[in-house]
């Protein structure tokens, strides 16, 4: 790799990561750094057209599995045409959830078998591994009364699995704290419940002790 870093926001429903992803590019760009700031699923034209298949429509639409494998896809042409080069020109690649959001969502929260995360994960992802994830911790209630306020003002469309159901978010919440608990050298877990000023001073600080100089 070359001497770019690597930084993913991670967390469920309504956390706020869009936000506080757009401040810490700004923050960073005001120190010279160059920024390129991604999403998933999407980043590419291709990986975009596979969001379209996983945000909308009904969530009974395809199996645990079949949402896997999907976003192993995108993710694939995702790193291959953007997150690797930006890292290998030195530059620090932000991302919109990462492999810990498949992890989360449709391993340990949904039915597909971890194995095949993991070997998805380790044949995809390989080396390219994030440098520093934040991942957003609420409450499920809170998480999915904003998400819905974010959709009815975006005009919908993108809500399936917010159509889960608490349950699932249940989950989901307990999945990405797993997570951190298995990394915690790489994870860093913020309350996304708090005022987005107090949530963005804890990121600067996070990547300020990470990141070099």
């Amino acid at each position: 790799m070359g001497k770019g870093f690597f930084i993913t926001f991670e967390g469920g429903e309504g956390a706020g990561k869009s936000t506080q992803l757009s401040r810490l590019a700004a923050r960073l760009r005001e120190a010279g750094h160059e920024v390129v700031v991604s999403r998933e699923p999407g980043g590419t034209e291709t990986a975009e057209r596979i969001r379209g298949l996983l945000v909308s429509g009904d969530p009974g639409a395809m199996s645990s599995t079949a949402e896997a494998l999907l976003n192993y896809a995108a993710r694939d042409d995702h790193l291959r045409r953007l997150i690797r080069p930006a890292l290998e020109e030195g530059k620090v690649v932000l991302c919109d959830r990462f492999m810990d959001s498949t992890r989360a969502y449709q391993g340990y929260a949904g039915d597909c078998p971890i194995a095949l995360v993991e070997a998805l994960e380790r044949e995809v992802v390989g080396e390219t591994r994030p440098d520093l994830t934040i991942i957003f911790d609420i409450d499920p209630a809170t998480g999915l009364g904003r998400a819905g306020a974010r959709e009815r003002s975006n005009g919908g469309g993108e809500d399936r699995f917010e159509r889960f159901g608490m349950e699932f978010h249940r989950r989901l919440r307990e999945a990405f704290l797993r997570i951190a608990r298995e990394e915690p050298e790489r994870c860093v877990v913020v309350d996304a419940a708090r005022p987005a000023d107090e949530v963005e001073r804890e990121i600067a600080a996070a990547v300020a002790a990470r990141m070099p100089a």
